[in-house]
């Protein structure tokens, strides 16, 4: 996932779905188009732990659109004649389970996904339960860790990870305005472990300052409530989406 850029990576989360059913493809097309080096598709659930109001209201108006994990990958059929930037799952445990664990592995990994994110599957289970299934169908599984998270537990998840390890800036739900020097000791400190994977830091990443912020002792960081408002209500997805990705980048 890291092969051609190893500093910063800019990964833009998206939810599959938003703003209308079919935006899904189109939003992924203009992310790769104007800079993203890799797309995180949520997969809208009911009741999301780790996400702010912002992407939780994208993900209501995603299942009110219709989406559903079935959906989606009939969605993501053909994706890969088109993306070639990595692109990773986010989402829940419940529909996952719903869907059938194995099954949805192996349905992601035939269509050409990169890694999943679900940050309600505790360390246990994935060791003991679903590891070998994520293995066996060549995923990538990235761990969430927090300012709160004592070394010998990041080490622990440095080690189940694989991917990269994502860097929560703070202790709370996504969208939240952060004080990034304190966010900067906390990726200062981590700098200082030399884990075995990549870092990529997320909450609070909205603008050109907090990405470089972020950047300055990480791989890179990402950014989903800030590129989901700026998608919010607009005329022009492609249009939109451009101009932000521009005023990250440029």
């Amino acid at each position: 996932m890291f092969d051609k850029k190893k500093t910063r990576v800019l990964n833009v989360y998206c939810t599959a779905g938003y703003p209308e059913l079919n935006s899904t493809l189109t939003v992924m097309k203009v992310l790769q188009q104007n800079g993203a080096d890799i797309i995180e598709l949520g997969m809208p659930y009911s009741d999301p732990l780790a996400d702010g109001p912002v992407i939780q209201a994208s993900g209501g108006k995603a299942l009110g659109n219709g989406m559903t994990i079935a959906k989606l990958f009939e969605q993501l059929k053909d994706f890969r004649k088109e993306i070639y930037i990595p692109v990773i799952l986010m989402g829940y445990m419940n529909p996952v389970l719903q869907f059938g664990f194995g099954k949805f592995c192996q349905t992601a990994s035939e269509l050409g996904i990169d890694g999943l994110i679900l940050p309600d599957l505790p360390e246990h289970e994935f060791e003991t339960e679903y590891r070998a299934i994520i293995k066996k169908h060549h995923l990538d599984f990235i761990f969430l860790i927090t300012p709160e998270t004592a070394e010998a537990r990041v080490r622990k998840l440095d080690e189940l990870s694989t991917g990269f390890l994502y860097a929560v800036s703070s202790s709370s739900i996504t969208g939240k305005d952060k004080d990034f020097s304190s966010v900067e000791k906390y990726l200062q400190r981590l700098q200082g472990f030399k884990l075995d994977n990549p870092i990529l830091v997320g909450f609070g990443i909205k603008d050109k300052q907090t990405f470089e912020s972020a950047c300055k002792y990480t791989n890179g960081a990402i950014i989903g409530t800030a590129f989901i408002k700026a998608i919010e209500g607009t005329d022009s997805v492609e249009q939109s989406a451009k101009l932000f990705l521009e005023g990250i980048l440029k």
